[in-house]
């Protein structure tokens, strides 16, 4: 999170602790579009550089014991790679390192199949998060792995442009090693890593890659998507926090975006399992949902199986 005082801007981390005065705003914060801050200048939390050292100290080398991977039961419907086409392990491949420079870790399912074309499920760290501490504060491995899903857990790094394309471009490295359904690639994060999933959807070079996304806690604005053309219909699930205090209201503003986008009645909703809403009378490819939780800005939500589902069988979701 960013403090602006005058031309001089607090930096705070992911604990909403200060760390250090910055002195030039236009170098440390960036905007997704045109090079500016996302919204005004008093809201720059979502797109701040967070100090080199903090991730220094959580790579995703971490030495650490992965979260139980889970059987899936297959069947022979899906996609299929050839025999021999892809040389990804089954279990947790840690130490993965993008053109970019971008760490990230892969988990399978435990009795992966290498010809079998898996969904991907993309997830992004909040600022100053690595990877593994990213997979500990989602806990999503375990679920995911069992749902079928590949999960690949992504190095948080500074927001911009330029960094949101790099960051879609990882699932394509993914798919070169495991076998993967690039048509079924699904992004969620928190705080800056919803920032980075939500941009991605909607950013030219980037909005065809996710077939759905589920950001929490994104630091986005209705007014800030409004500077976006609607991309074409894509499930979109908003997760935010009823006592988030940086980014208050915002998940609100952003899922009625979307759900005008989607051509949805945005006066009618219906509750569904975890709290949340569903937007009625949206097109077949566009379910529209906004779950607002109880927690503040560091809670993740208690929602992984709900949005598993939402990702795999979005029209349960009309």
């Amino acid at each position: 999170m960013c403090g602006v005082f005058g031309n001089r801007l607090w930096l705070k981390g992911f604990d909403g602790r200060p760390i250090i005065l910055l002195q030039n705003l236009n170098q440390s914060c960036l905007r997704l579009g045109n090079h500016k801050v996302i919204g005004n200048r008093y809201r720059l939390s979502a797109v701040c550089i967070v100090l080199s050292f903090q991730i220094a100290t959580m790579a995703c080398s971490e030495n650490t014991t992965p979260p139980q991977l889970e059987s899936f039961v297959y069947s022979k419907a899906n996609a299929q790679c050839p025999s021999g086409s892809r040389p990804g392990l089954a279990g947790a491949t840690d130490g993965k390192v993008s053109v970019e420079g971008i760490k990230y870790m892969v988990r399978t399912p435990a009795n992966y199949q290498a010809t079998f074309a898996h969904p991907l499920l993309m997830v992004y760290a909040p600022a100053g998060m690595s990877c593994w501490a990213s997979e500990r504060f989602t806990g999503l491995t375990t679920t995911a792995t069992g749902a079928g899903f590949v999960v690949v857990y992504a190095d948080h790094k500074q927001l911009n442009v330029s960094t949101v394309e790099q960051l879609g471009k990882i699932p394509e490295l993914v798919a070169k090693e495991w076998c993967i359904d690039e048509k079924r690639v699904y992004a969620t994060g928190h705080s800056d890593g919803g920032t980075a999933s939500l941009a991605l959807a909607v950013l030219d070079k980037t909005k065809t890659i996710p077939a759905a996304i589920a950001p929490s806690a994104a630091g986005w604005t209705g007014k800030d998507l409004e500077e976006f053309q609607c991309p074409a219909p894509i499930p979109v699930m908003i997760m935010h926090g009823k006592n988030d205090t940086l980014f208050p209201g915002w998940g609100a503003q952003t899922s009625a975006w979307w759900a005008k986008c989607h051509g949805c009645d945005v006066s009618k909703t219906k509750m569904v399992e975890g709290g949340c809403r569903v937007y009625q009378g949206c097109a077949s490819s566009g379910a529209t949902v906004y779950c607002e939780g109880s927690g503040g800005h560091r809670d993740w939500p208690n929602l992984n199986r709900v949005m598993l589902e939402f990702f795999a069988h979005p029209e349960k979701f009309l």
